[in-house]
């Protein structure tokens, strides 16, 4: 029985070195990318996590979460926390960054004030080129963000958004087949047991992968 990449690789398609497997990739703690999770870029794949995820500084906590069996195309943008400046006061500048003398009196918690939170996309979520994604959205399982697409706020469970900012469009499925998918959640079985159902997956019988289940 076929059983699929080994998820370990970087490259899981050797003649095409601008795909990789992102999980083996990633070095931070503050960043979880589930197994067979991909992107693709051309230019430098291999350097997803300095310039796809950008201003996640440690000092802030927050973290970056993507499901398995995601699809990321070229130029997909995860903004931060990081990126946020205090809102409290006349002025947005950030002079303490710049020290000599602008950081004191400064009060860090001008910027707690604005976190967001973690930014989480479920799984078997496709992210189209150069979308952006803001801190603290959470994706559901099987959405769709459309290409250049810059996404503020949350999206539902196999919504299809895009623009900026992002809308919801459509569904892709009736609410009764959604319910059923979240339910099932085969991207959770073991990796055998999905590749003995790919006709059902890649396919459109959810009656044959409630069988298999």
């Amino acid at each position: 029985m076929p059983q699929g990449p080994d998820p370990r690789m970087i490259h899981p398609v050797p003649e095409h070195q601008r795909i990789v497997f992102l999980k083996p990739l990633i070095d931070s703690p503050r960043i979880e990318i589930g197994e067979y999770t991909y992107y693709d870029d051309p230019e430098d794949a291999l350097d997803f996590e300095k310039r796809n995820i950008l201003h996640h500084y440690e000092f802030l906590g927050d973290k970056l979460i993507i499901g398995r069996f995601c699809a990321l195309a070229t130029g997909a943008c995860f903004v931060m926390n990081g990126a946020n400046h205090a809102m409290t006061g006349l002025s947005t500048y950030p002079f303490n960054i710049f020290r000599f003398g602008w950081e004191e009196g400064f009060d860090f918690e001008t910027i707690r004030a604005g976190l967001k939170g973690d930014t989480v996309v479920g799984n078997d979520v496709w992210i189209g080129s150069d979308v952006t994604i803001m801190p603290g959205v959470r994706i559901g399982d099987g959405a769709l963000i459309a290409a250049k697409s810059v996404v503020t706020r949350d999206v539902a469970p196999y919504a299809v958004v895009g623009g900026n900012p992002a809308e919801e469009h459509r569904m892709r499925f009736a609410p009764e087949i959604v319910e059923r998918l979240l339910a099932l959640a085969w991207w959770n079985w073991p990796i055998d047991k999905v590749s003995a159902n790919l006709a059902a997956i890649r396919g459109g019988d959810i009656d044959a992968l409630e069988r298999a289940a």
